[in-house]
């Protein structure tokens, strides 16, 4: 059956929200039968060409006015001014409507915002760009928003991170619709990882910027990356820098957005994703060196945090012994 895939642009889209999916579907054509491929449309929200957020012009195929099919696949992109995009009512009851008939529909990147606007997202598990998590969070309450996930999928509805992860979210359709290898294929000829899976957190906490190298909350952070192994409880974060664990907790939150025990876990678990990737240490080694104290916790919290146990995780992102892209691939 041929798949037909719809991608609204808004204004000031981010170029590549809307052509890496595209190119993935499109490479995934020249492995596929005629009735087995996928037709791409690409929407407009205004009756004209849209500019996107790095210059360039596109002209969509269509207005949404004038969308009559429906589609296999809705998806709506996203860009730097999205979260602040404003929808007529019109624009709205459309991308209700289309949304229903569609097989499935969703978001990359804050195109969820768009979603969220339509009424579309409550109760929903959904994720989009980290640094625009909490907005999504403010703006639809009844959302259950995931700001460390890659792409999830929430019956019909499939939202994904940040930008590139727009492509991951494709290869996962196309290797559901089509087969592992197919998406291999096109992973190939992209040159993009197979397929990362929806769990893979989208950000590292080694990555974060201290908010002060002079002040309280980054002596604690600079501490816990040093003492993985250590009494990193609240009580005793807070006895170190003389304060009440009350107190603490309520510095830290204001200044990181999140509580100390979810940074000294965040810190825990990017670490042992860094060892399950990089060797073949023994889970509980790797738990036990992390501060994750035994391979049973350490899977309950990377089942909880990242959707995968560690032993996926190693499987999907792992060293295979350290071979290269090109051994892996036979390119």
């Amino acid at each position: 059956m041929v798949h037909h895939v719809g991608i609204v642009a808004p204004q000031d889209s981010q170029a590549l929200d809307i052509f890496g999916p595209l190119d993935v579907f499109a490479e995934a054509n020249r492995f596929l039968l005629p009735d087995a491929q996928y037709h791409l449309t690409v929407i407009g929200m205004e009756p004209h060409s849209i500019r996107c957020s790095n210059g360039a012009l596109l002209r969509p195929h269509c207005h949404y006015m004038d969308v009559k099919d429906a589609f296999s696949l809705l998806l709506v992109a996203g860009g730097p001014s999205i979260p602040g995009l404003e929808v007529s009512r019109a624009f709205a009851l459309w991308l209700g409507q289309a949304s229903a008939r569609a097989q499935r529909f969703g978001s990359i990147c804050n195109g969820a915002f768009i979603l969220a606007r339509a009424g579309l997202l409550a109760g929903r598990m959904v994720t989009t760009h980290w640094n625009d998590a909490d907005a999504l969070a403010e703006l639809c309450p009844d959302a259950k928003v995931q700001p460390d996930r890659l792409y999830i999928s929430d019956g019909n509805l499939y939202t994904s991170a940040g930008v590139t992860a727009g492509i991951d979210l494709a290869l996962f359709l196309v290797a559901r619709d089509q087969g592992q290898d197919v998406a291999l294929n096109v992973a190939k000829r992209l040159v993009v990882y197979t397929q990362r899976s929806g769990g893979q957190s989208q950000f590292s906490p080694y990555l974060m910027p201290f908010i002060d190298s002079d002040s309280p909350v980054a002596q604690v952070q600079e501490y816990v990356l040093s003492n993985l192994t250590a009494d990193l409880r609240v009580k005793a974060l807070a006895d170190m820098l003389g304060m009440s664990p009350r107190n603490f907790s309520r510095v830290f939150s204001r200044e990181t957005r999140m509580s100390p025990a979810e940074f000294v876990e965040m810190v825990r678990v990017d670490a042992a994703r860094r060892l399950l990737e990089c060797g073949r240490l023994p889970l509980k080694t790797i738990a036990a060196e992390c501060g994750l104290r035994d391979a049973q916790l350490m899977r309950s919290v990377f089942l909880r945090r990242l959707g995968v146990s560690p032993r996926q995780y190693r499987a999907n992102f792992g060293s295979m012994e350290r071979q290269s892209i090109e051994e892996r691939w036979n390119i």
